[in-house]
Order: C-alpha cells, then sequence, then structure tokens
C-alpha cells in the first residue's frame, strides 16, 4: 500500500510552484516593493491591502490578522483539503510524479477531492452529450440565442439526457460510488432507488475562481418536464451559492487587470457578454447578489480604491428593480464605483445580442448610470411630482438613500441631483437629507463601528510586531538587517552574514528572531527562511513573519542584496566599536607592562584593523 509522501517530493513541488500563481487566482496582486506582492487578504475582511507575498521565500502573510504561510497551507484553509491533497493538487498541477514512503500511512483521500473529481468526470459526461443525437433540443436551444459549437465548448455548455439513469451508470462505471455521487449533488434519492438529478436539461458547469467543477447549473427544454425552469446544484461541502459566481474563472483576469466586473443575471447573459467583448461579466447562480459574492469579488479586483467599477445590469421589470435595491444595500461594501445598466426594451443581454448584434451589448455597458441614481429613480418613480404632496412624499421616500452616503463629497451633489429630480428647493431637501442622517446617528448603537471601516482587531497584549518596535537606531539597524537576512540570504556571502548573526542583539525580541535564523542549517536550500521563521518561540513568531513579508528599502534585488552587506557589516562595527569602549575601559584597570595589558593592546589593534578592512569593503 502506498504510504506517505516522500519529503523530498514534498519540497521539490513547492520548490517548483510559484505561490503567486496559486495566491493570484483568488487574490488581485500588486507590486509592494522588491520581491512582494500586495492584495486584499483572503482570510479577513479589509478595506486595504495588507497581505504580502513573497514569491522567491514561497511566503504569505498578512499585517492585519496576522495569517502566514507557505504554498500548502493556503491551499489548506482556502480549500479545506488535507495537506496530502494540497501536494498532490500541486504536483499535478505541474505534472511531477510523486513517490510514497512504503510502510508509512496511506496517502488521504477525502471525500472533498473525490466531489472535485466526480464533478469533473460529470461535466466531461454532460459536453460528450450535446453532440449526441438525442441533443437536439438542447443544440437548438443554444443556437437560438446565438451561440454556436465554438461558444458552446468555450463555456463547457453540455446535455443531460432525458434518461433516469444515464449519469448515474457512467459515473458508476468510473468507479464512483452512490453515496459520492449523492454528495455531489449529482443525484437524487427516490422511491425506487437513485436516479439522475438532471434530465432533459442544457447544462452549465460551475467552476470555482481556480476552474475547478464544483456544481451545475441546468435549464429545462422540454414541456412535459415538471421542474423549475432552471435547476442547480445544491448545496454541499464544495459548492455553496452564496460564495459562487458563474464565469469568474473565466473573467477573473480581466477583472483583475481593468479593476472592472460586470454583473449579469443569467448564464446565457454571461455567454452573450463574453462574446461580445465583455469578458469581465460574472453571473450570481439562483442566488440574490449578496456580502459573500462581494467579498470574493473585492479580493479579485484588487478594490482598495475608488478607481474600480462593478456595473450591474438589472430587468427593468419589478423583480429587476428589488434585486437593485438588494444591491445597493451590499454594494456600499464595495471601493469601486458602482453602476446600473438597464438594455433598451428591457432586453437583457443575451436578447440584446440577438436583437442588435454585439456593439449593442458594449453600448449597454457604456451607457450605465451611477446605482444611487438609479435607486433614486426607483424610490420616487410610484408618486406625483406634479403635486405638493407627490413631491413631499417622494422627498421622503428618496431622501434616506442620500443620508446614508458616507463620502462627503458624492452627498451634496446627490443632495441637487434629488432637488432636480424633484423640482424643490435644493434647501429644503439638505434640511431633510441631514434631519435623516441625524436620526440614523441617534439610534446608532454606542460604540458601532463605521459601514466601511474594518473590522478592529482583536487585542492582543504580547503581539510585538514591526509596527510596536521602539523606534531608534539600533533597533532599525537589527530589523532591516534581520529583513535583509531573511528575504536575500541566499544570494549573500556566507561568512560575512554568519558573523553577523553570531552577534547578540539589543532588542529582545528580534534576537529571538536573530537565533532563530542563525540555526537555520542551509540559507541556499528552498524554504530556509520559512523554516527559520517557524523555529521562532513564541510570542515573537508573527514578527519574524512580518520581517520575512514586509517591504525592504531597496530598487531592485540587486541593491537590496548590496544593502543588507552593508547592514551586516553595520552589526559587526558595532560589536567592535563596543568591544573596544570595554576595552579602554579595563586598561584603565591593569598595569600597562603586564600580560593582561599587552594582551588588552593586541586586540586593540586588531579591532581597529578589522575595523579598517570592514570599511573597505563598502
Amino acid at each position: 500500500m502506498a504510504g506517505r509522501i516522500r519529503q523530498a517530493d514534498v519540497e521539490e513541488v513547492k520548490a517548483r510552484t510559484n505561490i503567486a500563481d496559486i495566491i493570484g487566482e483568488r487574490v488581485a496582486l500588486k507590486s509592494a516593493g522588491v520581491g512582494a506582492l500586495k492584495g486584499l487578504c483572503p482570510f479577513h475582511d479589509e478595506r486595504s491591502p495588507s497581505f504580502n507575498v513573497r514569491p522567491q521565500a514561497g511566503f504569505y502573510h498578512c499585517f492585519g490578522c496576522g495569517e502566514s504561510g507557505d504554498v500548502y497551507s493556503f491551499l489548506r484553509a482556502m480549500d479545506h483539503v488535507s495537506f496530502t491533497e494540497a501536494v498532490e493538487r500541486l504536483a499535478a498541477r505541474i505534472g511531477y510524479t510523486l513517490h510514497y514512503e512504503d510502510g508509512g500511512a496511506a496517502p488521504e483521500n477525502s471525500g472533498r477531492a473525490r466531489l472535485y473529481a466526480a464533478n469533473a468526470a460529470a461535466a466531461e459526461y454532460f459536453r460528450s452529450q450535446l453532440a449526441g443525437g438525442d441533443a437536439d433540443a438542447a443544440r437548438r436551444f443554444l443556437g437560438q440565442r446565438g451561440f454556436d459549437a465554438g461558444a458552446a465548448a468555450h463555456f463547457g455548455v453540455g446535455y443531460a439526457p432525458k434518461g433516469w439513469s444515464g449519469l448515474h451508470a457512467a459515473m458508476r462505471a468510473q468507479g464512483f460510488s452512490d453515496e459520492e455521487l449523492s454528495a455531489a449533488g449529482l443525484v437524487s434519492q427516490g422511491q425506487r432507488g437513485v436516479y439522475d438529478r438532471f434530465r432533459g436539461r442544457v447544462i452549465w458547469p460551475i467552476r470555482d475562481v481556480t476552474g475547478q467543477v464544483i456544481g451545475f447549473g441546468a435549464r429545462k427544454l422540454y414541456d412535459d418536464d415538471p421542474g423549475p425552469k432552471y435547476l442547480n446544484t445544491p448545496e454541499t461541502s464544495i459548492y455553496k451559492k452564496a460564495q459562487v459566481l458563474y464565469g469568474l474563472d473565466l473573467a477573473k483576469r480581466a477583472i483583475s487587470r481593468d479593476h472592472r466586473v460586470v454583473v449579469v443575471e443569467g448564464y446565457t447573459d454571461v455567454m452573450a457578454c463574453h462574446l461580445a467583448g465583455i469578458t469581465t461579466a460574472i453571473a450570481t447562480c439562483g442566488t440574490a447578489f449578496g456580502s459573500d459574492h462581494i467579498t470574493v469579488l473585492r479580493r479579485v479586483m484588487g478594490d482598495d480604491s475608488a478607481a474600480g467599477e462593478v456595473v450591474f445590469t438589472f430587468d427593468p421589470d419589478a423583480a429587476g428593480q428589488k434585486a437593485a435595491l438588494r444591491a445597493f444595500a451590499d454594494a456600499k461594501r464595495f471601493n469601486a464605483q458602482t453602476y446600473v445598466a438597464t438594455g433598451p426594451e428591457g432586453l437583457d443581454p443575451c436578447d440584446l445580442r440577438l436583437a442588435r448584434g454585439d456593439g449593442a451589448v458594449r453600448a449597454l455597458i457604456e451607457t450605465k448610470v451611477p446605482m444611487v441614481e438609479f435607486v433614486l429613480d426607483q424610490r420616487i418613480s410610484g408618486f406625483d411630482l406634479a403635486s405638493v404632496e407627490g413631491r413631499v412624499g417622494a422627498l421622503r421616500a428618496a431622501a434616506p438613500v442620500v443620508a446614508d452616503l458616507r463620502d462627503p463629497l458624492l452627498q451634496p451633489e446627490y443632495v441637487r441631483v434629488l432637488a432636480r429630480r424633484l423640482g424643490m428647493d435644493t434647501e429644503d431637501v439638505r434640511r431633510e437629507v441631514e434631519r435623516i442622517a441625524r436620526g440614523a446617528r441617534r439610534d446608532a448603537p454606542a460604540g458601532a463601528a463605521s459601514a466601511t471601516s474594518d473590522p478592529a482587531p482583536e487585542p492582543a497584549m504580547t503581539r510585538v510586531t514591526l509596527a510596536t518596535l521602539p523606534r531608534n537606531p539600533d533597533v532599525s539597524l537589527e530589523r532591516n538587517a534581520l529583513m535583509g537576512f531573511l528575504q536575500f540570504g541566499h544570494r549573500m556571502e556566507s561568512s560575512l552574514v554568519t558573523r553577523a548573526l553570531d552577534l547578540p542583539f539589543r532588542h529582545p525580541a528580534l534576537e529571538a528572531v536573530r537565533t532563530a535564523v542563525r540555526a537555520a542549517p542551509d540559507m541556499q536550500r528552498p524554504g530556509w527562511a520559512m523554516d527559520a521563521v517557524s523555529s521562532v518561540r513564541e510570542p515573537y513568531r508573527g514578527l519574524a513573519a512580518e520581517l520575512l513579508a514586509g517591504d525592504f528599502p531597496a530598487l531592485d534585488d540587486d541593491e537590496a542584496v548590496t544593502s543588507t552587506a552593508d547592514l551586516a557589516r553595520h552589526l559587526i562595527k558595532r560589536a567592535l566599536e563596543q568591544e573596544k569602549q570595554e576595552l579602554l575601559g579595563a586598561i584603565q584597570r591593569v598595569p600597562a607592562d603586564s600580560e593582561d595589558g599587552r594582551r588588552i593592546r593586541l586586540r586593540l589593534r586588531e579591532i581597529d584593523v578589522e575595523r579598517q578592512s570592514l570599511l573597505a569593503d563598502v
């Protein structure tokens, strides 16, 4: 029986994997200094980026919540997989063959891995069925909406045959059990046994941000189908509809690059937008757009400024208006500006593309209006603005929208917008908005945090961080030197680094880190810095992680190595100067012609030579 994965393979897979590629599939990363990338933390909700990635070290650290680790710990935390699964997933990604130790523990084969495998196999089955003779209705459905075979292939669209057990039989033939198929939401249990959940439907595979199939959306084709028009995979351990966005795996790069996302209402709308050149389009999967979706999108967008755009498309009917108002309630969590785009004559992107072509879809997005304006129009649309009573009622309905705006520049502008919409005096509108705002502040719980602020960190009385270190020359020297050793020690002359690290540091927290770094056996070995950080005793391990992930002050790697070497020499010079002062004091207490006196004078001359040598190397 295969046992534990050989440790050499674990290290080799990690060394061959660029951690920035793995994290970048979930988080938009931007350059943040020499050898560093930064983005919004995937482990806690934040408004500005504090999550740092060091690709050369294979390490990440969040300065906000303190989470840190390597590519394996990232996968385990994000995807809830075992260590063995994380290694196997990355090995498969780079085409590396793993070896297992005989007699060790058997490889973990969790249910989650089997669910991913089952969904992938089911997606391939559905895709293959679309070309069959029984799929005429599915192909006709797609063709009538302007999607040819190439479009279907691009999005992985498939077909579920009308029979009760086609998928079930195919999956059992591949070794999947009924329990696994049920856990994946692919089959249902009836009085007569197990049967296919999706039958006689067009099938869209739903993928997570990494491209793994986690579920399906299905649209019925036949009048004799008693089921709902759209049927989705039920909630499973890998499919959480409140967190899933259809098309995000295809759109993520464009979203990250353009800092724009277009939120549409259905699978065919996503397809139409992408084919029309709007490659940032995504859709929810059978649920309203909510806070979990926003969290996912903000990380992919890199939503740390007001420069980004989120464009919602809604049908102009009552349901679409309700969806817009729900989205507006959550959209304030975006830093990006939010907009609404509605198609002419109520056409959604799919119908618009079919009727008027790709250019019309692009024009739809470009003719967007700010979401605040859209919501204001919705609030006042039911009032007769020709009457005094109607205008006052409309003001009372719309003023809370403006009062809730937190941007001090936007609020007065929208006071004027609302006044123009209502045909009322601006001062009257401003007073009503201020009255509602005062009431909201009065009713807010004492100490309540602003909706736009980051959650306050939990108090940690003993935690030492870069920010809490004293501001003095000695601490700055030790801090910067350790940061340089951890980040660039593998490129430095080992004798110089060793000599500097042999010297005790004056700050106790930095001394704890120095001890662990000095004990590292080989700075040329991939992953040595992470191992050193892991061996730092508490409560200083978090500080060590910040030193490894922090921004080293240099323009490029070469300058950073040179600067770190200078810091090492300054540490040695500091120690020599301290020793010299101690010896100058000691020589006053011994006879000049004694053995101790001669020894001290000899050592003083050696110190001067060493200092001159260090100066010559600078």
